[in-house]
């Protein structure tokens, strides 16, 4: 099936009780034993699985292209899950431009418990290379990354994985989405989403999903993760992130035409220094996500100068564009990164990041024009 045809019907069975098309959502906690002890319909208790959340691992991993998906809470929640599957003294390399709560839960969280880390500029291989030990288990790969859209080149650190023993590889695809990236087929062995951002696509509902390539023990470990410590979706949850994705494809179609518009009017305003955004031409990361991107996505960032008194000035005049967290939901979004992240930002103090959303490309520009003045 293609793209579109298989998240419509990704998981989506007519109900067999009661010949419902749309999905029931099942709230029980708990599922009555047979009498002889077992369990006719496979389901135990919640904390363990859920008609809802098995669907859900079952549509994410059919457009992944993966074997396995455990659903989590949040996103942070599934990258805590792959963290917490490595052994105290394995080394993780991680992107020096990525999401800073991946980055802190590394660095106050995991880093105390045992594991090693090393953040470098993941679009640079040699730098990559050169991080390499030992104990080295896992390449934790962002891209396009947060908030300079970065990005990686999923082969090259795939192939260097593969020269060490044990290794992983491991992409956040939230920003992407299998629409426009599929990272196991470029050999990454694990896909983390943040469903709350374009797969569930409403900005209601928060969710995290891993994805791996092969069954096995990394899989094991990781469903290990979900059962005994808790952080999973409710059935609610699940059914929203799950009713998103039928709609994904166009949703992102749409995002995709729209920053690309947006893009290109920043990267022409006078009063814009930078814009990053890889579907343009002049970006540096343009060329390698031409090989593994199939559009340049729905997220940009930009730099106006003055700093962060002009970001704030410009974001304000906005009457479009919401100032909030988050992305992937049909209204615009927009946020001062430095501001968000504090004191270890390495965002630029004149960086604006941008969540494009759904309304008329003529519409946004106009008002990213009115705000950042003639």
């Amino acid at each position: 099936m293609r793209f579109e045809t298989l998240a419509v019907h990704a998981a989506a069975d007519v109900d067999p009780a009661t010949s419902a098309v749309a999905s029931p959502i099942h709230l029980s906690t708990t599922f009555e034993r047979a009498k002889d002890g077992s369990y006719p319909h496979g389901y135990t208790y919640i904390r363990n699985d859920n008609p809802n959340r098995r669907a859900l691992e079952a549509a994410v991993t059919a457009l992944e292209g993966g074997t396995a998906g455990v659903a989590f809470a949040s996103g942070m929640a599934a990258t805590q899950a792959v963290f917490q599957s490595l052994r105290p003294g394995d080394h993780v390399i991680a992107p020096l431009d990525a999401y800073f709560g991946t980055t802190k839960l590394l660095e106050e969280q995991f880093v105390p418990w045992g594991l090693e880390m090393t953040a470098v500029d993941m679009s640079d291989l040699s730098a990559v290379r050169a991080a390499v030990r030992p104990r080295t288990k896992l390449f934790w790969i962002e891209t396009p990354s947060n908030p300079t859209i970065a990005i990686t080149d999923i082969r090259a650190v795939v192939a260097l994985a593969r020269t060490l023993d044990g290794a992983l590889v491991a992409c956040d695809n939230t920003w992407a989405t299998p629409c426009l990236q599929r990272p196991l087929s470029l050999g990454a062995d694990l896909v983390m989403h943040s469903t709350t951002k374009y797969l569930s696509g409403h900005g209601d509902v928060l969710g995290g999903m891993v994805v791996t390539r092969d069954a096995g023990p990394v899989a094991d470990r990781l469903r290990a993760v979900q059962s005994s410590g808790g952080a999973v979706p409710s059935p609610f949850d699940a059914w929203l992130v799950l009713r998103g994705i039928r709609t994904l494809p166009w949703r992102m179609r749409a995002h995709c035409e729209n920053a690309a518009a947006v893009a290109a009017a920043l990267a022409a305003h006078p009063r814009v220094e930078r814009v990053h955004y890889p579907g343009l031409t002049q970006d540096p990361g343009y060329r390698v996500a031409s090989t593994q991107m199939s559009a340049g996505g729905g997220m940009l960032s930009f730099v106006v100068p003055g700093g962060r008194a002009r970001a704030f000035e410009v974001a304000a005049r906005l009457t479009l564009f919401t100032r909030a967290t988050s992305l992937g939901g049909p209204e615009s979004l927009i946020e001062h990164r430095a501001s968000v992240e504090g004191t270890k930002t390495r965002a630029p103090e004149g960086l604006l990041r941008v969540s494009v959303g759904l309304e008329h490309p003529a519409d946004l520009i106009a008002d990213l024009e009115q705000a950042l003045g003639a």
